[in-house]
């Protein structure tokens, strides 16, 4: 059988049941106003939530240290040969300081992070309970490591504490997994009764908060701030550098322990290229921003008024929101087919807004994931609001 014998069946069955996928083609700088397939369009599709992608003052200390013969663009080789440089060392020891945990560790990716974490901390006999809307690289991390996965409606707390009493009898280390803010639905999850059930049932807790870190608490630090938590020495805080940060890459953090322990034995770290020295040094930049700069919490203030904005606006002209109290707005219509021409009339009235389906998304839940960052006006969203409402009238009457 050749490939395509394989695969072009599977691939015409996705395009007729409207979940085909195409890569949108970018042609301008990552900010609001953006040309994508040759549209010029207001971006309400990007995780660049406090607006850092093109921020000037990263822009500028990157041009500054091209100039310099002590850094390059390439690390050259992973971080246990000669791929460690200083401004990742640095990086990484300013994480963990502004988290306030013992040490933090640089990844490439959330996704490697997510894979490295589960891999290396979960033995055969242990348990991982994870909400069943966790991101698929937890999901990922999970299956590929050596513990039984056990997943939990989502939210349900109930069923949680269930799940850790059948796991704590069988022996064998519980991990709770969950994601702080929920990708695809903006909802958050309830980390007071996640920690306090953690700590009842000795259970470690890992926490991806990649769209939590930058946007949430009074400093940015995410979801345990948010909720007025701190996390202990069993809880491991995941995020990534590619959203509110602006940058790309991600963080593991947490105890000593758990970062060398990550090191000697996560093969997703040991075992490749570490990330450009160029972008170690834009995520410093970029953390001054989020954690020092004054502009830092003016544009979580900013951020938040969009949000009050987006939800007031969204829910006069009928629309269906998820209870979401974070960038992350989305949209429920229901079939994909019906999402993709919502989003292809946005389109051509000037507005990139994702249609998000199927498997993203449970079937009979495809939907609009609109995204807001501190970058946006409220001219420009207001106009969202009246296209939404113009498409409203177009495809439903």
């Amino acid at each position: 059988m050749s490939i395509k014998d394989r695969f072009q069946p599977l691939l015409n069955e996705r395009r007729q049941q409207h979940l085909y996928r195409s890569r949108p083609l970018v042609t301008s700088a990552q900010t609001v106003r953006m040309q994508i397939n040759g549209l010029q369009v207001i971006n309400f599709s990007s995780n660049d939530y406090l607006g850092l992608a093109n921020h000037p003052k990263i822009k500028q200390s990157l041009s500054q240290a091209l100039q310099t013969d002590e850094i390059s663009y390439g690390s050259g080789a992973a971080h246990l040969v000669t791929g460690h440089h200083l401004q990742h060392h640095i990086a990484e020891d300013e994480l963990a300081d502004w988290l306030g945990c013992e040490r933090a560790l640089l990844f490439s990716t959330g996704y490697m992070a997510n894979l490295a974490v589960q891999q290396v901390l979960m033995q055969p006999g242990d348990t991982i309970l994870a909400d069943k809307l966790n991101h698929a690289s937890l999901i990922d991390g999970a299956l590929q490591s050596e513990a039984t996965l056990k997943r939990y409606p989502h939210l349900d707390m109930v069923a949680l504490e269930r799940r850790l009493q059948q796991a704590s009898s069988q022996g064998g280390q519980v991990m709770i997994v969950t994601d702080g803010v929920f990708s695809m639905d903006g909802d958050l999850a309830p980390l007071q009764d996640i920690q306090r059930l953690a700590q009842t049932y000795q259970a470690w807790l890992l926490v991806d908060d990649a769209h939590g870190f930058g946007c949430l608490g009074e400093h940015g630090k995410g979801c345990f701030e948010y909720f007025g938590l701190e996390p202990d020495q069993n809880t491991i805080l995941v995020g990534t550098l590619g959203k509110a940060f602006g940058c790309s890459g991600a963080f593991v953090a947490g105890s000593a322990i758990l970062i060398e322990s990550l090191i000697q034995f996560a093969r997703p770290y040991i075992y490749t290229t570490a990330m450009p020295q160029l972008n170690a040094l834009a995520i410093r930049e970029a953390l001054k921003l989020v954690r020092f700069a004054e502009e830092g919490g003016a544009s979580r203030e900013t951020l938040k008024q969009h949000i009050k904005q987006f939800r007031t606006g969204a829910k006069a002209i009928g629309l269906t929101l998820w209870n979401s109290p974070t960038s992350i707005q989305p949209i429920l219509l229901g079939s994909s087919e019906t999402a993709l021409m919502w989003s292809e009339k946005l389109k051509q009235k000037g507005f990139w807004v994702s249609a998000i389906r199927p498997p993203t998304v449970p079937a009979g839940q495809a939907r609009l994931r609109v995204t807001l960052s501190a970058s946006h006006n409220k001219a420009q969203i207001q106009d969202l609001l009246k296209a939404l409402e113009q498409t409203q009238l177009e495809l439903t009457g």
